[in-house]
């Protein structure tokens, strides 16, 4: 069941707003607005509540979030205006907006349009210590639940596991049931992708013994060809309590987005919120430190929505043809 949280009514919220957003015409904004995440246990669920609160009381519209089966769902959303914003990885991104996405083959999503960078998104993976799986080679002929069907980790795991002739079983689910089923014996190892640190991680070493890992230099090169859009990543020593080195892996950047029936104003006004109140989105969840302006280079093929440009434009900042609106190039 999909289970959604509603952060404010917004019942005279607009006497206490800044000046700029009482000023912007809010006659075509929607009544809500509805971000779509991911599964509970993942960064999106969590960094999403944070958005949808700095809206709320920010920009002066209610906003509450909608668990779903993550970054691949989140663009079908978007894009049949079921939800007004979604969470997602650029490799999902950039299959939807090429006509390849999983969920919907074929369809060219020509309408989504970034808003803001929120951080990037490491692939990794957690095993028992006592099952004595710490790489991705161990992983032959074992169970792994790999994240809920359509997320990042889901999507992507599969796949390289095919391409590095990996033989599995994989399993789609919630990535909080999974790290239980973990822990209680069900599966050999979850392997996912989520900003750091991941709560279900942090939570798992608690209950049991736990083996960090990501991939071997080697697998990463034979997987780099298949995914542009993935960079290489260090994953800090001691981002969990269990983790004493740092793990090499592969990474993607995440990206806020709606689509191009978003009123101009108000995806101005919610990037605009973000940015000036990026301290509560920290405080919300720790990736959040990486949703700064500096990073917004690192969507380089999404077109950012008009209200996003003029708010970076304002900022200084130079974006690319590749992001920018036809309409609104210089």
């Amino acid at each position: 069941m999909i289970r959604t949280t509603l952060y404010a009514l917004a019942l005279g919220t607009a006497a206490i707003l800044p000046a700029t957003a009482q000023e912007a015409d809010r006659s075509d904004w929607p009544n809500t607005v509805v971000i779509g995440t991911a599964s509970p246990g993942g960064t999106h669920a969590i960094y999403g509540q944070g958005v949808a609160s700095i809206i709320s009381s920010h920009v002066g519209v209610p906003a509450s979030t909608q668990q779903t089966q993550g970054p691949t769902q989140n663009l079908v959303l978007v894009h049949s205006d079921r939800v007004n914003i979604g969470l997602t990885t650029m490799g999902p991104a950039y299959e939807a907006m090429q006509g390849e996405l999983d969920l919907d083959p074929g369809t060219q999503y020509s309408d989504v349009r970034a808003l803001f960078p929120m951080y990037i998104t490491p692939f990794q993976a957690a095993a028992l210590e006592r099952s004595g799986i710490s790489s991705v080679s161990d992983l032959a002929g074992k169970t792994i639940g790999a994240g809920p069907r359509g997320g990042t980790g889901g999507t992507y795991w599969a796949r390289w596991l095919e391409t590095l002739a990996i033989e599995a079983s994989v399993q789609n689910g919630p990535l909080g049931d999974q790290t239980s089923q973990l822990a209680d014996g069900r599966l050999d190892a979850v392997t996912t992708a989520a900003g750091l640190p991941i709560a279900a991680f942090s939570e798992l070493e608690t209950l049991a013994p736990t083996v960090f890992f990501g991939l071997s230099q080697e697998e990463i090169e034979t997987l780099r060809d298949t995914v542009p859009y993935a960079v290489e990543f260090t994953i800090p020593a001691n981002t969990y309590s269990s983790q004493p080195d740092d793990i090499e892996t592969l990474a993607m950047w995440n990206v806020a987005f709606t689509n191009d029936r978003m009123p101009e104003s108000l995806a101005y006004e919610i990037v605009k919120a973000v940015f000036e109140n990026q301290d509560d989105l920290v405080a919300t969840h720790a990736s959040a430190k990486e949703t700064l302006l500096e990073n917004v280079s690192a969507n380089d093929f999404m077109p950012y929505h008009p209200g996003a440009v003029r708010y970076y434009r304002e900022q200084g900042i130079e974006l690319s043809d590749a992001v920018v609106p036809a309409d609104m190039a210089e």
